[in-house]
């Protein structure tokens, strides 16, 4: 049995440790560190330069690095939502 996220459950999976590129949708500047926090609406991420910044997830799209090295892209849209929410959530092909 595979324990941990994997591409096809990450989204009822916790994100905190997890390895992130957040990408805005739209253009800008791209984001990359640890998830080190989630709200609702937000994800907070710990950069590499040690600096940890607040990301809206309706804004961004972003490529998770999973424990075993398989990279899995997320639109944030599909992940808005308290965390222990995202269980009983109900999800189509995303």
């Amino acid at each position: 049995m595979v324990k941990g996220p994997t591409a096809k459950s990450i989204l009822r999976h916790e994100f905190l440790g997890l390895r992130v590129r957040a990408e805005p949708r739209g253009g800008g500047m791209v984001h990359e560190g640890e998830v080190v926090g989630e709200t609702r609406n937000m994800l907070r991420i710990l950069r590499d330069d040690g600096r940890i910044i607040m990301l809206p997830k309706n804004s961004y799209t972003f490529i998770f690095t999973l424990p075993r090295g398989e990279k899995v892209k997320v639109e944030g849209w599909a992940i808005i939502g308290r965390p222990e929410e995202r269980l009983k959530k109900r999800y189509r092909r995303w």
